[in-house]
């Protein structure tokens, strides 16, 4: 019992030497240097909002099993269903019938239109004309935002 026990306590000392963290020096502090660079402006949220806008894509490459109500869901293209009918407007010469799209067809995906596009895009479909406006979550240029309100 006694041998039993000592081996079971020299197999934890050696597990726990073992598998350690070895510990590094910590590397020395990198000189600071001044500089006397003006910091720029901050910038307001609204600015900040438009920067945001102006990186999402212009295009998008269809692949397989997507459809336009898919592709305007995404975060990066819309952020909102109902609003596909935008990009089978602008892509109208590529597609010919709204629910037959193939893998590989390249869409401009829109991003100057005017509240009443959207309104009328969304209520094509399939929202009615009291939920015809976007939800604040949706990714909408900066007058359009402004417009219904929704902040920055």
């Amino acid at each position: 019992m006694k041998n039993l026990m000592l081996l079971t306590v020299a197999c934890c000392v050696v597990f726990a030497l073992g598998c350690s963290k070895k510990v590094e020096p910590a590397p020395a502090p990198a000189p600071v240097v001044e500089s006397r660079a003006v910091a720029p402006a901050p910038m307001s949220p609204r600015q900040i909002y438009e920067a945001d806008y102006a990186k999402l894509p212009t295009s998008y490459t269809v692949v397989k099993g997507n459809c336009l109500w898919w592709i305007s869901e995404f975060k990066q293209i819309y952020n909102d269903p109902f609003m596909w009918p935008l990009i089978f407007k602008a892509n109208r010469a590529k597609i010919k019938n709204a629910n037959l799209i193939y893998p590989g067809q390249v869409f401009e995906v829109p991003r100057t239109f005017a509240l009443d596009d959207v309104k009328a895009a969304r209520h094509k479909a399939g929202k009615s004309k009291k939920k015809s406006a976007p939800e604040s979550k949706a990714n909408l240029p900066a007058d359009i935002r402004e417009a219904l309100g929704y902040g920055f």
